[in-house]
């Protein structure tokens, strides 16, 4: 079977690519009402133009609520991850699979020439795995199809 070999780059689309982001200071209730409003799980957190962490929602229900931190009273910084692994747009979706489920990660910052340029998630590369899986066995089933007709050359 064919492997998965795309680029980051292929999920993320055509520039230029959109990337949610909140500063450091901002307070965490201001996340959550972006976090909702774009309907995604995390957002890049940006200092300036450079990659300060990642605040996901599991960070805040860890951090946040069940250590019983007010969402208006608490920053970002505070709950959110600072040491983040992050990888480039030419690297694989085989490749970013493997990194996150070793690290155990939801999201991975994609970074190019020091810039943010994306953040996708597991799920971004599970449904990226299920398309290209899918095509394969379409086109497995054409060429059964194919080879029942007794017909021999090229389609």
């Amino acid at each position: 079977m064919r492997e998965v070999i795309n680029p980051v780059r292929e999920l993320l689309g055509e520039p230029p690519w959109e990337v949610f982001a909140i500063g450091p200071d901002v307070p965490v209730l201001a996340a959550l009402e972006l976090l909702a409003d774009k309907d995604v799980g995390a957002l890049v957190v940006l200092q300036g133009d450079r990659l300060a962490g990642v605040f996901s929602e599991r960070d805040y229900a860890r951090g946040g609520e069940l250590a019983g931190r007010s969402a208006q009273h608490t920053l970002v910084r505070e709950l959110m991850t600072p040491d983040v692994i992050f990888v480039t747009p030419d690297q694989t979706v085989e490749q970013c699979m493997a990194l996150m489920t070793t690290k155990r990660m939801r999201h991975l910052p994609v970074q190019e020439r020091d810039r943010v340029v994306g953040l996708v998630s597991i799920g971004d590369l599970v449904k990226h795995v299920n398309a290209h899986h899918d095509a394969v066995v379409r086109d497995l089933e054409r060429d059964r199809m194919f080879l029942r007709t007794g017909e021999a050359g090229y389609y």
